[in-house]
Parts: structure tokens; C-alpha cells; sequence
């Protein structure tokens, strides 16, 4: 794939040119399967950044059902999706996103329980992936924040959550080849 499609942000692509890849830590305290989580980011950098924003939004949406009960049926969700996939597709700019962005991070804010302020970030950071890479394995970590708030901090749900991020990297490869 081509820088252009691996990251659509100038600084991620000379990141991309002039570094080798290395596992990043989570910025926010969870209980994880280690092992998963590195794989679901070696599988990432095979993703261009299209399907990357894809997976983010595929795995932080389901968690939307965890937020407060005044935030469930909140505009701002549609219009991050679909000012995600507006960006997608590529009829608006990184900076339209951003500022939607800052629109749909104010969910985590407004969240009265922990579960819905995870739940918001993750999709914020979702959101946020089609601006820069680096936001979608801050999604993916807080989609494991939610599950640890939810289980008492299971290390096998956290397993089986990882097991289903890294499903959604396999259908997009499959679906990404079918439709070349």
C-alpha cells in the first residue's frame, strides 16, 4: 500500500518512513491480554487508514449501548459516524473532523457512570481515528475499559473482546480483497 493510503496525516507518514514499528503502550490503566493487544496492532499497520477508521468505529459502536440513558438517543453519535464516513469517503477535510470531534468527545463529559464516559471515549478516539492512525488502538483500549468496568475486571472478557477486535481486522482484509 502507499503512504497516502497507509495515513492520510503528513506527520504519521514520515513516522511510517523514518521509524520501525513498535508495540505502544495504553495511555489509560486496563486489564488486558497483552499478547492480543500487540497482535491486533501488528494486524493494524497492514490496514490502510480507510479500514482502519472502519475497525475503530466497528469496534467502539457496539459499546454505545453502555451510555447514559440521557445520552442514548444523543444527535451527536450520528454525527460522528457520519462525519466519519464522510472523511472516509473523502468529501471533507481532517479539520471537519476535528471539530466534530471535539463535539462528540463532550458524551464522555456529560456521562454521569464510568461505563458510559468509556463508552464515549472509545468512540470519540474512533472518531478521531480518521484523522490520525493513532487514535483507533485508544478506541480499541477503551473498548477494553468498558468490558473491565463491566465484569469486575475479567482478564477472559477482555480476551474475548480482543478476540473480536481482531475479527473485525479479518472481515475488513477479506471484504477489502473481495472488492479489489
Amino acid at each position: 500500500m502507499n503512504i497516502d493510503e497507509y495515513a492520510w496525516n503528513k506527520h504519521e507518514q514520515r513516522l511510517k518512513e523514518q521509524t520501525e514499528f513498535t508495540y505502544s503502550k495504553p495511555k489509560i490503566k486496563i486489564y488486558d491480554n497483552n499478547e492480543l493487544r500487540n497482535k491486533i496492532e501488528e494486524e493494524l499497520e497492514r490496514l490502510p487508514q480507510k479500514l482502519l477508521s472502519q475497525w475503530a468505529l466497528k469496534v467502539a459502536t457496539p459499546y454505545l449501548d453502555y451510555l447514559d440513558n440521557h445520552l442514548k438517543d444523543d444527535p451527536r453519535v450520528n454525527l460522528g459516524i457520519e462525519t466519519l464516513e464522510k472523511r472516509i469517503e473523502g468529501s471533507i477535510r481532517a479539520y471537519d473532523l476535528r471539530k466534530v470531534g471535539f463535539t462528540v468527545n463532550e458524551l464522555a463529559k456529560e456521562s454521569e457512570s464510568d461505563v458510559s464516559k468509556y463508552s464515549a471515549r472509545s468512540f470519540a478516539q474512533a472518531i478521531a481515528t480518521g484523522h490520525m492512525r493513532g487514535h483507533a488502538m485508544v478506541s480499541s483500549d477503551y473498548a477494553i475499559k468498558v468490558v473491565n468496568t463491566l465484569t469486575n475486571e475479567s482478564l477472559d472478557a477482555s480476551t474475548d473482546e480482543r478476540k473480536r477486535q481482531l475479527k473485525i481486522i479479518e472481515d475488513l482484509l477479506i471484504d477489502g480483497y473481495s472488492q479489489a
